[in-house]
């Protein structure tokens, strides 16, 4: 389905006091834009921001950063956020491409990075553009800590298949999969739903979920 542009979401988003506009400015700074030291967690591809604004408020002692290519979409989650009674302090929204991940992030900068329901891209000719590619996945490398995680969660079953098979190539291992992830009590017991989670789970699919860690050996 086509995006449905939405004239001056480019400078709508802005309106919104945690969009930052200039992120590539605070690389290796970005706990002094918190005023902590707290750990970083990011979601690339946060879409109308429930997963990570939930996240913001369960988890106070984290920061977290939502990343969103298209601006109609964030504008959507703006509208979202400035209509709270009080917006997380621990929360910060970008409008940017994943691609440039090295250039707004520093080396161990980030504890853990969150994908859900990313777009499939489901062309052969595209496949590097998939965020769990192994294209992606040296990108997260470079910013993440030794021991942060990248999250994935997907219905799309020929993606995760897809991921799985970047794991090894890429050199990362992985810490949790399921085939089946709403079927597992334990593992939901803490599981924030997105929006595409809660319409794709109640129609009856079945949710992928893997956690990896790079490779150390």
């Amino acid at each position: 389905m086509r995006l449905r542009h939405i004239t001056g979401s480019e400078e709508k988003i802005y309106e919104c006091p945690i969009v930052i506009k200039d992120y590539k400015e605070n690389k290796g700074k970005w706990n002094s834009v918190f005023s902590n030291e707290n750990p970083i967690f990011i979601e690339i591809g946060m879409g109308k921001g429930k997963f990570i604004i939930e996240n913001a408020i369960r988890y106070p002692d984290r920061n977290f950063i939502g990343i969103e290519r298209y601006s109609t979409v964030l504008l959507k989650a703006t509208f979202k956020i400035v209509s709270m009674a009080e917006i997380p302090a621990n929360l910060k929204l970008i409008c940017m491409d994943a691609s440039e991940l090295p250039e707004v992030f520093e080396k161990d900068e980030v504890s853990g990075i969150y994908l859900n329901f990313s777009d499939p891209w489901p062309k052969d000719r595209h496949a590097k553009r998939r965020l769990p590619s192994r294209n992606f996945l040296s990108l997260y490398e470079k910013v993440l800590k030794p021991e942060g995680c990248v999250e994935f969660k997907t219905d799309n079953k020929g993606l995760f298949d897809f991921a799985m098979e970047e794991l090894a190539p890429a050199g990362w291992e992985t810490e949790y999969v399921s085939y089946d992830f709403h079927a597992d009590d334990k593992a939901m017991k803490d599981n924030i739903m997105t929006e595409y989670e809660e319409k794709f789970s109640a129609l009856g699919n079945p949710i992928y979920k893997y956690i990896i860690k790079k490779n150390k050996h």
